[in-house]
């Protein structure tokens, strides 16, 4: 279609140049300026702003209700016990506590904030000039200025109301945080310097998972044994093996060393921890004829005519040793707890 096919009316204008336009007084970048303030009816009627004032006291004070409520629910609400929740179905009652709470209070301060500078702050626009990006003295003064005039246009010093319950919400807030880092793991307790040894437990071959005698333990050999009444299936096993493995080797008696340690073994026999001083491996290794043991994991080797002590690698300390005796049916049993903490760096860990 060629132009003269095209109605006149809808024919594109000239393009008038700079000349015509400044002759006609026409500027299609003019600065069409701010459209005339509107006051709020908070601006107005005390009344209104007194009401808006009380909301968002409410929104901070719930808030904080919701900050408290958070924290009780961690200490209120077990681990394990679910609720049914439309329609999410089966959820943890602590989890949906928890956040429904945290929630709650995160919320009522961004939505007590937004209401108190919708209805209570000064909403007049102001235009400034744009200005280069080091400010000299006299914008730092005037900004310092602007500062102060916000301020008092916010009303903090006068609505001591909404002031303080402000600062009552964000000082509670953080402590949601603080509760949150007792989820950093479980507290040791004394749970470290405990195993399930103790007086009168027999020693179990983990093996057979048969009660011991005396004379199923050879000169020379090593077995490895359990406390009486630890079963693999409990859902706690590796937690209390992993203090409580025992290792047993039978010595001659002349050839042991250690005062205590004759004194803590019955008939030759001796029963030391499992669990490597250095990162806590399995010590699996016995030479027969030196009677020392060693960790195939970083090759700490121990004597065991001498207390287990370290004679080479970097375990830290000796192996502990359980003292041992035989009940009135002739089964080995301990007569107590280790004497020290087993296990890796202990003291480093507390």
């Amino acid at each position: 279609m060629s132009s003269q096919d095209i109605p006149e009316e809808n024919l594109p204008v000239a393009q008038a140049d700079g000349a015509d336009l400044e002759k006609h007084g026409e500027n299609p970048f003019a600065d069409p300026g701010l459209p005339p303030h509107e006051h709020r009816i908070q601006d107005i009627d005390e009344r209104a702003a007194k009401r808006s004032e009380r909301t968002v006291a409410f929104l901070f004070t719930l808030s904080m209700l919701a900050t408290i409520g958070f924290i009780a629910s961690y200490v209120a609400f077990p681990v394990d016990k679910s609720i049914y929740v439309w329609p999410i179905g089966h959820i943890s009652a602590l989890n949906f506590a928890l956040g429904m709470t945290l929630g709650i209070a995160l919320f009522c301060i961004g939505a007590g904030a937004v209401h108190w500078a919708r209805t209570l702050m000064s909403d007049e626009e102001i235009a400034d000039e744009r200005h280069e990006i080091s400010a000299p003295p006299e914008v730092k003064a005037k900004v310092l200025a602007d500062f102060k005039q916000g301020a008092k246009e916010s009303a903090i010093g006068r609505r001591k109301l909404i002031r303080n319950t402000m600062f009552g919400a964000l000082t509670l807030v953080p402590l949601s945080g603080v509760v949150l880092l007792r989820d950093l793991g479980p507290l040791p307790e004394d749970k470290l310097r405990h195993t399930l040894w103790a007086k009168g437990k027999l020693l179990v071959n983990q093996n057979t998972n048969e009660p011991l005698r005396p004379a199923d333990v050879a000169v020379g050999s090593l077995t490895f044994a359990k406390p009486e009444g630890l079963e693999e299936h409990d859902h706690d096993f590796q937690t209390q093996i992993a203090k409580a493995a025992l290792m047993i080797v039978r010595l001659e008696p002349d050839d042991i060393k250690d005062k205590q340690e004759l004194e803590w073994s019955h008939e030759g026999i001796v029963a030391y921890s499992k669990i490597c001083t250095h990162v806590g491996c399995p010590i699996s290794l016995y030479e027969q004829q030196t009677h020392h043991v060693l960790c195939p994991c970083h090759q700490s080797t121990f004597d065991l005519t001498d207390g287990a002590r370290v004679i080479f690698g970097p375990a830290g300390h000796a192996l502990p040793q359980l003292r041992i005796g035989v009940n009135e049916e002739g089964y080995l049993q301990a007569l107590g707890d280790f004497e020290e903490p087993v296990g890796p760096a202990f003291w480093e860990r507390g």
